[in-house]
């Protein structure tokens, strides 16, 4: 396990996911040139940040629409199991609409985020792969009918 001591990060690795949330896909070439360092320097430090799991993942982004997934609904969901328990939360996150699983305080126990084609696939969603939680107790979906801002960067620090 990592310590809080080994994620410290300093202002070359601040800068080198800077520049890399903006482009995962610059080489290490352009982030050398970037930062004034050699490549293999650079090479070593965002290897680090990946064994460190600071970096965790290269991925694509796809408009949504492009696939026909234009019904995005976010669903306060109670269950049974009580705090602590990861029964309810590990079968929702089995599910492939479901993008994100958050345990939330409060009334509910978990805030999902889902996207499908249509209203008749949340419904189907609903009915065949919900409907089968055992734990499951109630839901509130809310529908979204326009997006303003949707991201997943983080905000990261100067020094």
């Amino acid at each position: 396990m990592i310590t809080e001591t080994e994620l410290f990060l300093d202002k070359t690795d601040l800068h080198i996911l800077r520049l890399m949330q903006d482009n995962a896909r610059i080489s290490n070439a352009d982030l050398a040139r970037e930062l004034g360092m050699a490549p293999s320097g650079v090479l070593e430090r965002v290897k680090k940040l990946e064994q460190k799991n600071v970096i965790q993942q290269y991925t694509t982004r796809i408009n949504p629409v492009a696939l026909q997934q234009k019904m995005l609904a976010f669903i306060f969901m109670k269950a049974a199991d009580g705090p602590g328990c990861n029964d309810t939360a590990q079968l929702l996150a089995k599910i492939p609409e479901v993008q994100e699983v958050h345990h939330i305080a409060g009334e509910d126990c978990y805030l999902v985020k889902i996207r499908t084609y249509d209203s008749a696939s949340l419904m189907h969603l609903m009915r065949n792969s919900f409907g089968k939680i055992p734990n499951l107790l109630s839901t509130r979906t809310t529908i979204v009918l326009e997006t303003v801002k949707e991201q997943q960067q983080l905000v990261i620090p100067e020094n």
